[in-house]
């Protein structure tokens, strides 16, 4: 892959990230008229777009020759059944992690939640150690160690501005905790998809779709037990307008995206990648939702996250780098 395409990919991850974060904080905070969106039925039509999405681009690579296309499907979902159920246990779990991120935008900024979440790269860094048994050099944690660090003085409140009542900070602190909760969530998930990935020679495309055919399933078990009288109610697309359709989108091709990222070019670029959008999406938070006044301790803790980002992506510079997890979001 040429340096032109490598930099095509990485603005659109940063564009994907960053569009993804602040459409969906835009559309769990506008006021609207009528019953709000139904975050699972987003999160299970997301997952239906991918299956489809991962059907068409096997059948493109089979130059859409019908035959070669059922046999491809055949051989990596019913001649090793036992693979294909595998993928069960990350689909589950990236499933619930979905409906988090929707939970914890409702009580957090798009910033906060941007740098927060950072720290699935700690987990993922941890469940790696544990699972695959990798060693990190000092450099990783000490990168590790500024992570942290950086997320702390994010979330440290200013002390100069306006005494915040309790609820707002019970709010908050909700939103961190639920968030934790998935980061800790995708970095097991990543790290046990990873170890699939690597026990079989089956491809990165069956996999996606083995991983969203498990997200429907799990999905639509998320909406009939969560949302089932709301829909009963108002119907399956309450509260959808473009801005929601958007979100759907984003939702389902960011992991496909971030796959093709992982697949054709390195962990330096999806860190640049990361820490880009974290910029931006302050940015634009601030001037268009105005729903963050950054702090010398916030923009502090953002650079230290840039940077334990970008030193931490500094060990896929080894040829023999092991291959990411196409899903991260």
């Amino acid at each position: 892959m040429g340096a032109i395409t490598k930099y095509a990919v990485l603005v659109l991850l940063v564009l994907q990230t960053t569009c993804m974060v602040l459409t969906l904080r835009y559309t769990r905070t506008v006021v609207i008229d009528g019953p709000r969106y139904l975050s699972s039925t987003v999160v299970l039509l997301a997952e239906f777009v991918k299956l489809m999405s991962c059907l068409f681009i096997i059948y493109y690579q089979c130059k859409f020759d019908p035959r070669k296309f059922m046999n491809e499907l055949k051989v990596g979902l019913l001649n090793k059944p036992l693979e294909t159920i595998k993928t069960a246990v990350p689909s589950g779990i990236y499933s619930f992690q979905n409906n988090l991120l929707f939970i914890a935008l409702n009580y957090l900024d798009a910033p906060t939640y941007q740098v927060t979440y950072q720290l699935k790269i700690l987990m993922t860094a941890l469940f790696s150690s544990l699972l695959l048994r990798k060693q990190l050099s000092r450099n990783q944690w000490f990168a590790l160690v500024m992570l942290m660090t950086g997320v702390a003085l994010v979330q440290y409140p200013a002390g100069s501005t306006a005494v915040e009542n309790t609820s707002s900070i019970q709010d908050r602190m909700y939103g961190v905790g639920v968030l934790l909760v998935a980061c800790a969530s995708s970095g097991f998930a990543g790290v046990y998809f990873e170890l699939l990935l690597k026990s079989s020679n089956i491809s990165l495309w069956i996999r996606n779709l083995q991983m969203a055919m498990f997200g429907v399933i799990f999905s639509s078990i998320t909406v009939l037990f969560t949302n089932l009288k709301e829909i009963q109610k108002d119907g399956f697309f309450q509260g959808y307008s473009i801005a929601v359709g958007t979100v759907l989108l984003l939702q389902a091709y960011g992991g496909i995206l971030v796959a093709c990222v992982v697949q054709y070019t390195d962990n330096i670029i999806k860190g640049f990648a990361t820490s880009l959008s974290i910029i931006v999406s302050t940015i634009v938070s601030y001037l268009v939702f105005n729903d963050v006044q950054p702090t010398k301790l916030f923009l502090a803790g953002t650079m230290i996250v840039i940077a334990a980002t970008f030193v931490y992506g500094l060990r896929s510079t080894k040829p023999s780098s092991t291959k990411l997890t196409e899903k991260d979001s």
